[in-house]
């Protein structure tokens, strides 16, 4: 098994088995065994020997090992351990009563906490200033109960390895759509919410005819109002702009496409990143082939040298990817079998329908090895090509297995029993976000486009080091235009080829990044997929920082000509500026020995940590950090003794004219046993949370005067600091695997 340096930082920080020191007991090997062994054990409930247990478990972790199939994260993290929950998604109903309400933030609770992700729709909610019969109030709204939900989420870590995300959804016509639209906007609101409106067929018939809609109070069903539907659509478009959010889903176009009809229920809502729609109560499973393990390895990068020649469908092995998908499909289906779900509810309902999403990653590797550009015809091309054929494949296994173990319980109520097709799972493929197993795998993101070709990476040791996407530099190699100042122009061209005269055209046209590409044909290589799978697609439509509220618009009603289920658009830079640091070797000076002033100003601050209540002191002298005190704990105690010699040792340091970058950055990230979250930070260790209160005061607030400051369009991760990328409707970090959606 081979896997990359990152792919390590990665499985130790967030996968492997730790004590209860925090240190990792689990190789990753181990961790493929562990996982591989408890689904195959599935097997038995249909009457297979535990000699085919054994071989069907040895065939799932030479998928995994082979890095070309890895399942959700909760099935990685949790399958053969205690807490055994392996779903990724869930949709919970939210009635209109209060009862129905703090049930569902308590299952919520559950859910966060077994390491799964949360879709509501708020639109059965009466709206804001509507009579409360029982108390002879008035409501205060969906959005006001959406408050509750996100402070739920906000005290909950994820089953030790992420944090909790929401999605939140409001009918288009719900009479406190506008509240809902601009509930993002200001900075920090709602911030475990991914948030989309849904948009009905009636609405659209409205914009289309430049006509007004009605609202409808959901209580009595009566309409309320009627509002503008361009109105509306210019609101959407507005805060999409602004920040990323809202995003919309195509309502009536996802309940159409079901393919359970009504008696079984109606989807209200999606997952958090909106690629999975699910009746109340389901949950769904996912994993994702690895597209780029299956180029043939010698016909890799033909198309430098037989252009004319080369034929990229020849290039893929097409037996290799249709048994992969057929195992991958028996992996999905077990996992139904081995789950342990958080709610009785949720056991049944998903058993009822056992849907799987099955996805792909690597596109944008397979692509780069096959010489297409992204935004080519070919491309859209080959992209409903591979999955048409990870459909029908599904479709074949998941028929096959319905022979020996049956149709799943709701079978007469869909589209196969009219056609007479057996059939286990009600759906089986979704494309769903990747963000840390693609790390693991060493793949590009879900179906995304490279991000950055390169870029200063955060490594162990605290400091940046330039970083090239590795297919780039086998190229540039094989071209002999390889150098280091070379990889330095592309970091200072914001990691895109674009412009940089040194390398050949045709290199250009294959290496393209997210932010190369038009938002036409980001939606296009959305649609191919779309085309080709039941739920839906998880997709970020990148646009450049110039574009207006109009193309927002024009972007979304291409999104729906084009047959999308839902779209997320992020426009270059509408996020909060950072600013990211290209750090120089330290320079040592000699320092005169440090004469303390009698008199020194500063600061305290209160921590939450594993240990107790952190209280750190810095002093400063002309706004730059001098002396730091550190106290935790009894007085006489191990911890309190070992936090008082970090803030003395931190003292002589900054007095001896190490710069507090160096500090921080020897500090941070340092991890204890038990990390919790505190005011929205992760606190590993109480050294870390020494260096997070330093870096938040002195560097990012900047109370340090930075040499060479480099403006970084996007946010920083919150726990490594390295840029976090917008990819597949979420902020995820190619460094750590640090993930806002979960």
């Amino acid at each position: 098994m081979v896997l990359s340096d990152n792919a390590l930082v990665v499985l130790k920080s967030r996968y492997l088995k730790k004590d209860q020191e925090g240190n990792v007991i689990e190789t990753p090997e181990e961790l493929f065994e562990r996982v591989a062994k408890a689904i195959a054990s599935a097997d038995r409930n249909y009457g297979a020997s535990e000699e085919e247990i054994e071989k069907t478990s040895e065939k799932f972790y030479e998928l995994m090992t082979q890095l070309r199939f890895l399942p959700n994260t909760p099935t990685l993290v949790n399958a053969g351990r205690p807490l055994g929950q392996l779903s990724a998604c869930f949709v919970l109903p939210v009635e209109d009563s209060m009862e129905s309400i703090f049930d569902a933030v308590k299952a919520t609770a559950l859910i966060h906490k077994s390491g799964g992700g949360t879709g509501f729709s708020f639109s059965r909610l009466r709206p804001k200033n509507d009579i409360v019969s029982s108390t002879m109030g008035v409501s205060s709204g969906p959005v006001s109960f959406m408050k509750v939900f996100d402070c739920a989420t906000e005290a909950i870590k994820q089953g030790g390895v992420r944090r909790g995300a929401n999605m939140g959804i409001l009918r288009v016509d719900h009479p406190d759509i506008l509240e809902f639209i601009h509930c993002k906007e200001k900075e920090g609101e709602f911030k475990n919410f991914n948030i989309s409106v849904a948009i009905t067929d009636k609405f659209l018939e409205a914009l289309e005819n430049d006509d007004e809609y009605e609202l409808i109070n959901p209580r009595t069903k009566e309409p309320t109002m009627r509002l503008k539907a361009s109105f509306v659509w210019e609101e959407i478009a507005k805060g999409a702009h602004k920040n990323g959010e809202p995003g919309i889903i195509f309502i009536d176009r996802i309940n159409e496409k079901h393919p359970l009809s009504k008696e079984v229920g109606k989807i209200e809502s999606t997952n958090p990143c909106g690629e999975q729609p699910l009746l109340p109560y389901e949950s769904c499973n996912l994993g994702s082939i690895n597209l780029g393990k299956f180029v043939i390895e010698d016909k890799k990068n033909l198309w430098l040298h037989e252009k004319e020649k080369f034929n990229p469908d020849e290039a893929i092995d097409w037996d290799s990817l249709k048994d992969a998908v057929f195992t991958a499909v028996h992996f999905l289906d077990n996992v139904i079998d081995v789950n342990k779900y958080p709610l009785k509810e949720i056991e049944e309902n998903t058993k009822k329908n056992r849907k799987i999403g099955l996805g792909v990653m690597g596109f944008a590797d397979l692509l780069i090895d096959l010489g297409i550009p992204y935004d080519s015809d070919k491309a859209v091309e080959m992209a409903e090509k591979l999955m048409k054929f990870v459909e029908d494949s599904s479709k074949e296994a998941s028929s096959e297995l319905a022979k020996n173990r049956g149709n799943f319980p709701n079978y007469k109520y869909s589209i196969y029993a009219k056609e007479n097709l057996p059939m286990r799972n009600a759906t089986t493929t979704t494309i769903a976000p990747t963000g840390s197993i693609s790390m693991i795998a060493d793949a590009s993101s879900g179906i995304e486009p490279i991000f950055a070709l390169a870029y200063y990476k955060q490594v162990l040791d605290g400091k940046r080091l330039p970083y090239v996407y590795e297919r780039l530099f086998n190229v540039l190699k094989d071209k002999r235009i390889y150098t280091e100042q070379l990889a330095q122009k592309i970091i200072d061209n914001r990691g895109s080829l674009k412009g940089i005269e040194d390398i050949p055209g045709e290199i250009k046209n294959v290496f393209v990044t997210a932010m190369d590409i038009s938002y036409k044909a980001h939606i296009d290589i959305q649609a191919a997929f779309q085309k080709y799978t039941d739920n839906a697609v998880s997709k970020t439509i990148n646009m450049a920082n110039s574009t207006t509220v109009d193309d927002v618009k024009e972007a979304y009603n291409y999104a729906y000509r084009k047959g999308l289920k839902g779209i997320t658009v992020y426009r270059d830079g509408s996020r909060q500026e950072q600013v990211l640091v290209v750090p120089k070797k330290d320079e040592k000076q000699p320092t005169e020995e440090f004469q303390r002033p009698v008199v020194l100003h500063g600061f305290t601050e209160k921590v939450k940590t594993s240990r107790g209540t952190l209280y750190v002191t810095v002093n400063t002298i002309d706004g730059k950090p001098i002396e730091v005190f550190a106290n935790i704990g009894k007085s006489g105690g191990d911890i309190s003794a070992l936090s008082e010699a970090i803030g003395r040792l931190i003292s002589i340091a900054l007095q001896n004219g190490v710069h507090v970058k160096s500090i921080i950055n020897t500090l941070i990230s340092i991890t204890g046993a038990q990390p919790i979250w505190n005011n929205g930070r992760l606190i590993k260790s109480v050294p870390d949370a020494i260096a997070q209160i330093l870096r938040d005061h002195f560097l990012n607030n900047g109370g340090v005067k930075q040499q060479e400051p480099k403006k970084v369009v996007g946010e920083e991760c919150p726990e490594c600091g390295s840029p976090l990328e917008i990819v597949e409707g979420c902020a995820v970090c190619r460094n750590c695997g640090y993930s806002r959606c979960g």
